[in-house]
């Protein structure tokens, strides 16, 4: 497929997701949950690997798009010279079976339509069976999958699709309902098309209406809330990275990983937004989800599970898929499940704190496995590791990793003295003593006055404007000013941020990948906590002007070809810019004081 990522809306059912394109055409659906195999993977080749495509059969002359108010329903409108039709996209929120719902209306003239459906499971390999039923049910199974299609539309096959061609005049509308089941079971009931698009309506407005936020960007912030709710696997509480595989860092390169799973530092940012949103129950979902994935052995906890906790994220590659703009290999699972990664210990740690703070709900038993998380980091926080970056290289010892082991002890100790958790103190305070030292001592370089990736290193990472706000140092302290310059320095791209250099490092990644969006909101962080507001403020509303025409983001943006690149959307960089949102709300209310 030849769209570019951004042309690209989203909508869901809080177990998996689909990705509308610009043009009519659905090219990613996984079914029945976000980590499934694909029925439509169009996205990673041509059409020939699944799409579901609606879209006047005409030349089309103008298209707009957007979601109703506060929901995740997409409408499209597309004019051609002999009218305009609107084509309305949504899943309804599952009882049991689960739910693609496509309805066009005519809203002037006259307007030719063609809808073309071609389903291929198991990520475009698997062509499926395809019957005609009596009721005018269409079923295509293939292995444990089915798929139905019901429409009143005429429709017929063509090669191995399915295709419509009807017209519709100004009022008349047509729908079409695609629902998928285990093949094994029976037929299930139409859905009143109407009658969910009422329902789904109501739901997503009445979830944003709960939303706290009353900052100049609440229109911007809930956008991103309804996109990490949209991101939820309802029945676990577990959040994806992304609903996406293998949409590449780099255009034609190598660097294309399965987002398709739940990482705990993901979590950390995540709960805390949704705590600050007044999503109580939410985020209740989300801690109570991270403590039974990492329920167990403390020395086996993992950076990411699958939605429901799994633990095997074995990753293979598909030979089959031609990738996002040839960008190959395309992936599913993900190795880095199997890195160390120190930082994860300290934005666990870090949370349950911020839970204790807003009184969500108690959970007695984390309080063991948190101090048994804490006792194995007291074992292991002096080792390298792979760090926040999930690089495939040598273990180092990476500066932010021990920022954070300092910050699951200092937390720690705070639950102790604020409330009542017991354990050593008096020896997690030497141990928080001693991170702080070295780090001070090994991660700083006065001769660049600036805190560095790693020990010996003297190229600095982005992560480092996280030392301020986990309060490992003050925002006024000179190191940590010194560190921001040097960021400033080494990393901007045209105004955003790179993670870090890569040219300057010897991890073996190739040079080239985009500017990283939830570092550039990182640093908008630094310069509210530094007093630098309007700097912040002005960073802040050029991100926003990065969002494509639906208010959603990727991970990374190329700001030469002016493009997003990366999965999508990424719940890293939402959750990034509600953060930065509050944090601004703040400062600017600290100002008028």
């Amino acid at each position: 497929m030849s769209s570019l990522i951004e042309d690209y809306g989203l909508i869901g059912d809080c177990e998996t997701a689909a990705l509308v394109g610009r043009d009519g055409s659905i090219d990613w659906l996984c079914w029945p949950r976000f980590d499934s195999g694909a029925c439509f993977a169009g996205l990673l080749g041509s059409a020939e690997q699944g799409r579901w495509l609606l879209a006047p059969a005409e030349p089309i002359t103008r298209t707009t798009r957007r979601y109703r108010e506060n929901t995740l329903i997409l409408e499209t409108e597309s004019e051609t010279e002999n009218g305009a039709v609107r084509i309305i996209d949504f899943m309804p929120l599952r009882n049991s079976e689960s739910h693609v719902v496509r309805m066009v209306r005519c809203v002037r003239g006259q307007v030719r339509m063609r809808m073309e459906l071609t389903l291929r499971f198991d990520y475009g390999q698997s062509v499926p069976w395809v019957t005609r039923m009596d009721d005018g049910a269409q079923p295509a199974i293939a292995g444990p999958n089915m798929v139905v299609l019901r429409t009143t539309a005429p429709i017929r096959g063509e090669g191995l699709k399915t295709i419509s061609e009807f017209t519709l005049s100004e009022g008349e509308s047509t729908p079409f309902v695609l629902t998928y089941l285990a093949s094994n079971l029976p037929l299930p009931e139409a859905i009143d098309p109407h009658a969910s698009l009422e329902q789904t309506g109501k739901f997503w407005a009445e979830w944003a209406g709960r939303c706290t936020y009353q900052g100049a960007a609440k229109e911007v912030v809930q956008r991103s809330l309804i996109t990490l709710k949209a991101l939820t696997y309802w029945p676990t509480g577990g959040i994806v990275a992304a609903p996406t595989t293998s949409l590449p860092e780099k255009l034609g390169g190598e660097r294309n990983w399965d987002y398709r799973f739940c990482w705990l530092r993901d979590a950390t940012f995540t709960l805390r937004a949704l705590m600050k949103a007044g999503y109580i129950e939410e985020a209740t979902a989300w801690r109570d989800w991270l403590l039974r994935a990492i329920a167990g052995s403390p020395d086996q906890t993992q950076i990411m599970y699958g939605v429901a906790g799994e633990r095997l994220l074995t990753e293979i590659e598909l030979s089959w898929l031609p990738g996002y703009e040839g960008s190959k290999p395309v992936r599913i699972g993900n190795a880095a499940s199997e890195q160390l990664q120190l930082d994860v210990f300290g934005e666990v740690v870090g949370v349950l704190y911020r839970a204790r703070e807003a009184r969500l709900p108690k959970n007695e038993p984390s309080s063991d496995l948190e101090l048994a998380l804490v006792e194995h980091l007291e074992k292991i926080w002096r080792e390298p590791d792979e760090g926040i970056w999930e690089v495939r290289g040598s273990r180092r010892h990476f500066t932010h990793s021990k920022v954070m082991a300092w910050l699951a002890f200092d937390r720690t100790i705070k639950s102790c003295e604020q409330f009542g958790l017991k354990g050593p103190v008096d020896r997690w305070r030497s141990v928080r003593a001693e991170i702080h030292d070295e780090v001070c001592h090994k991660g700083f370089d006065a001769d660049i006055n600036s805190f560095v990736q790693y020990y010996g290193a003297k190229n600095v990472d982005a992560n480092l404007l996280m030392i301020a706000k986990a309060g490992f140092l003050p925002p006024s302290d000179p190191r940590f000013a010194g560190t921001v310059r040097k960021i400033e320095h080494d990393l901007i791209r045209d105004g955003f941020v790179l993670r870090y250099n890569s040219e300057e490092t010897d991890d073996g990644l190739p040079a080239g990948e985009g500017v990283f969006l939830p570092c550039t909101f990182w640093l908008a962080d630094a310069y509210a906590l530094m007093g630098r507001t309007s700097e912040a403020k002005a960073l802040f509303e050029r991100l926003l002007e990065l969002r494509n025409d639906l208010g959603l983001l990727s991970e990374e943006y190329d700001h030469v070809e002016k493009r997003f690149l990366g999965n999508f959307p990424q719940a890293f960089t939402h959750v990034a810019l509600v953060n930065t949102a509050f944090g601004l709300h703040v400062a600017e209310d600290a100002m008028k004081k």
